[in-house]
Parts: C-alpha cells; structure tokens; sequence
C-alpha cells in the first residue's frame, strides 16, 4: 500500500488584514517538519496541494528542509472553508455573539465552532461561497484521486488546511459530520496525519503529530492558527 502524509499549514497570519500567508514561525514550523523528514529519511515521490498561498510556502519550506523539490499537484479541493464568511454570516444573523475588542483569540474559536455548527445545519441564512454538503463533496473528490493517481506509489505528502484535514478524516473514519467541527479546531500548525491507502481503502494511522515541534529547544512553536 501506498503511504499518506497530510499537513496541515504551518501558522498564518491571524489578525492581520491577509490570513493567507504564513508568519515568521509558519515558515519555520514548515522547515522544521522537512527537516525532521529528512532526517529519518522519509522521501515523497509526490505531492498534492491545495490553491492557497499558506499551502504554497508551507509546501516550499517543507521542500527546503527536505533539500529537494517536488512538483504540486494543485487541487482546490483541498482548499480551506472561506470560514470568515461563514464566521460573518453568523455574526450577521446573532450581533450578540461578536466578540468584543480586545477578546482573547479562545472567544473566536468558540465562534467559529458555533458558527461551523449552524452552517452544517444549513441555519445561517444569506449567500455563503459554498455549502456544507459541497465542501464535504469536494474534499472526497480530492480522496478518490488520491486513490485512482497515487495507488501505485511510495510515499505521497499532502499539504492543506484544518477543515479540510477533518473532513478528509470523516471520509476516512465514515463518522458524522459533527466530528468535521471538533477536530477543525484541534489540529495544529503543521501538524501531520499520517495513514496508508490503495486503490480500494484509505487507512488512518496517525492523527495530529508534531514531533518536529515538541521539543524543549523549541517553547511555543506549538500553534493552532
């Protein structure tokens, strides 16, 4: 069987006006993970990413670490949920809800997962980029290519977003939908879920691993954003 690592993107920009950029230490989670690949001499011989510019540069530092380079395979499947315009619809429909200025990062989780919650239950009301049902489509087209183009090698590393990360996992593990919202908010910054896969099932294995990251010469390179 082939194997599959899928990383979620190295820490953006959280609060500033473009999210879709990797801060500082998101290029370096990104080049410490290919760096921790190389050296226990893990080698891809393909890869998959979604469209977005966090995808890009955590791909490309994870390539820098390694000391090679591999071409995307670009799929916006693998694209994140616009979660601001959903966060936004939310807040349209409940004012209430808003977090105040100044409010610690933890009262947007808990809006997010709120607002993730109505948009499942298709509650939110006004035009929204995609639905529910949609994202969840989308991200198992992404899977099923995996399987139909990839069967037949090695090692395969894929490089998206959170909620994409969890809705792979509920295609995988064939749960409810509701375990899409819990794990969105639990997976980390360049974190690697790894599993293997053939043309007729995809295997987990690994959830959430950070090993490149949690070591005490590294203090809070551990991020959620």
């Amino acid at each position: 069987m082939a194997e599959f690592y899928l990383v979620r993107h190295g820490q953006a920009s959280f609060g500033a006006a473009n999210y879709d950029q990797l801060s500082p230490l998101g290029h370096q989670q990104s080049q410490w993970l290919g760096e921790y690949f190389a050296e226990r001499n893990i080698h891809f011989d393909a890869m998959v990413t979604g469209e977005l510019v966090r995808h890009r540069e955590t791909a490309e530092g994870i390539c820098r670490g390694m000391g090679y380079e591999l071409e995307a395979d670009v799929r916006a499947g693998l694209n994140e949920f616009d979660f601001q315009a959903v966060v936004s619809a939310c807040i349209q429909q409940h004012p209430e809800m808003c977090p105040v200025e100044g409010a610690p990062r933890s009262a947007f989780y808990r809006l997010l997962k709120i607002a993730m919650q109505k948009w499942r239950e298709e509650a939110l009301t006004g035009e929204l980029p995609e639905t529910w049902a949609h994202f969840s489509e989308r991200v198992a087209q992404v899977l099923a290519h995996l399987q139909q183009s990839y069967a037949e090698h090695e090692r395969v590393l894929l490089v998206t977003s959170g909620g994409a990360i969890a809705m792979a996992l509920k295609h995988i593990l064939g749960t409810a939908d509701e375990t899409v919202v819990e794990l969105n908010l639990q997976t980390r910054n360049a974190g690697v879920t790894q599993g293997f896969f053939n043309s007729r099932v995809i295997r987990l294995t690994a959830f959430n691993q950070v090993p490149h990251l949690d070591r005490p010469d590294r203090p809070g390179a551990i991020t959620f954003s």
